[in-house]
């Protein structure tokens, strides 16, 4: 989930003297449903039913009815009553959510006559009060 949920903010450089830490990013993303399936041809893995998807290295936790990953595009696309959740407290529902796992993008669909619900967390600005 696929994705970031959260704004992008920029931060600033660190000191010429502080060592540099990279974050180490393993890829590996857990999939649990009820069936799967791959096309070796088109290289497209389905998964149905009670889809659950764990991504560690965002931090992120989704369900949905199912799960579609187009290894060709960088594409995974989950639809029917879609939930993102995110370990800082970030989350998204929607009937459908497609990402874009190379560019970190990601767009959600509404049910039809609804709206996508997402929960962010702001940074805090210097001025204000906790």
């Amino acid at each position: 989930a696929p994705a970031h949920l959260a704004p992008t903010v920029q931060a600033q450089a660190p000191p010429a003297t502080a060592p540099r830490v990279s974050t180490p990013t393993s890829g590996l993303v857990t999939i649990e449903s009820d069936q799967q399936r791959a096309d070796n041809k088109t290289g497209v893995i389905t998964a149905t039913g009670n889809v659950r998807i764990v991504y560690p290295d965002q931090k992120v936790v989704a369900t949905a009815r199912q799960a579609q990953y187009f290894s060709q595009e960088g594409r995974m696309v989950l639809s029917g009553d879609v939930d993102i959740v995110q370990t800082d407290g970030h989350a998204m529902r929607a009937e459908r959510v497609i990402y874009d796992v190379k560019s970190e993008r990601l767009l959600a669909v509404p049910p039809e006559g609804q709206q996508v619900f997402s929960k962010v967390r702001l940074p805090a600005s210097k001025g204000s009060k906790p």
